[in-house]
C-alpha cells in the first residue's frame, strides 16, 4: 500500500460524501470552504460525519483504523489529507490496527 493509493482512496471517498469534485483539492480549500460549497454539508458536525465515513471506508478497505484528528475550520484540506495518509501509511507499515 503506497501513499498515492491511500490518498486517492481518501480523495474519492471524501469527495463523494461531501458532493464535491476535485476542486476541493485543486484549490486547497479550507474545511470551512468545503462546508460552504457543499449541498450535503450544513455544519461542522456533517463535516466530521463525512470524515468518519471516510475513515470507516479506510478500515474496511485496508484493515487499518485511523484516528480522526481535530482540525479548526480554517485548516486546508491538504493538511487533513496529509495527516490521514501519513497515519494510515505508518500504521500499515507497522502492521498495527489502533482503535
Amino acid at each position: 500500500m503506497d501513499s498515492r493509493t491511500i490518498e486517492s482512496f481518501i480523495r474519492e471517498r471524501f469527495s463523494a460524501k461531501v458532493g464535491l469534485g476535485s476542486e476541493i483539492y485543486d484549490a486547497d480549500l479550507t474545511l470551512a470552504d468545503v462546508v460552504a460549497r457543499s449541498d450535503k454539508l450544513h455544519n461542522s458536525v456533517d463535516l466530521m460525519e463525512a470524515f468518519a465515513s471516510t475513515a470507516n471506508g479506510l478500515r474496511k478497505e485496508y484493515g487499518v483504523r485511523v484516528r480522526l484528528p481535530a482540525f479548526p475550520l480554517d485548516t486546508r484540506i491538504s493538511v487533513v489529507l496529509a495527516a490521514l495518509t501519513e497515519q494510515l501509511t505508518s500504521k500499515a507499515a507497522e502492521g498495527t490496527d489502533a482503535a
